[in-house]
């Protein structure tokens, strides 16, 4: 966590590191979104589509 003193004196450096952290967060989730998204579209090996 941050201390008391770290948050005063680096408010700055806190702030850009703080949307670093979202962008990165946000990145990965979409990330994973899209490849979630994939799994669901791409057929699996079960469902080919033809009746046997």
């Amino acid at each position: 966590m941050v201390k008391n003193s770290e948050k005063s004196s680096g408010s700055k450096a806190t702030e850009t590191r703080q949307d670093r952290l979202k962008k990165a967060l946000k990145a990965n989730l979409q990330r994973r979104k899209a490849q979630a998204r994939a799994r669901d579209a791409a057929p699996t090996a079960g469902e080919t589509g033809k009746d046997d």
